[in-house]
């Protein structure tokens, strides 16, 4: 059976693209689409998950910088965004996350990376706080 048949609302998603870099697999959709694939309590997510055998991210194609980088990094918060314009004329985005107290981190700081560099040519630069 396959996942639009088992979950109908999948057939309303606008499918953009889908990255993989080191085990994580990011798929982007249309505006608005991101809920259709988290609901159902995570059971698409983690069907694409277990079928891949990857970690899978949902991004929202058009979205602006925060909300892409939220949605990359999520469920870890975010606690502040810069842009660091480096000697050379190119600029790097710092993102420093908040450590949760108890979760472990469920994601690979470089895979991430790489999607955000893949789709929205960010060069990030990730570190984390207490």
């Amino acid at each position: 059976m396959s996942l639009e048949e088992k979950y109908p609302s999948l057939q309303n998603v606008y499918f953009h693209k889908a990255i993989d870099a080191d085990g994580t697999l990011a798929i982007v959709v249309g505006p608005g689409d991101v809920p259709r694939l988290l609901g159902y309590g995570g059971k698409i997510v983690r069907a694409i998950g277990d079928e891949t055998g990857k970690n899978v991210r949902v991004l929202e194609h058009g979205a602006d910088d925060r909300k892409f980088l939220e949605d990359l990094f999520a469920p870890m918060n975010i606690m502040t965004i810069n842009t660091i314009w480096l000697p050379d004329g190119s600029m790097e985005t710092r993102v420093i996350l908040r450590r949760r107290r108890g979760a472990h981190r469920s994601f690979d700081v470089k895979a991430l990376k790489e999607i955000a560099n893949r789709v929205r040519n960010i060069t990030l630069r990730v570190e984390f706080a207490d």
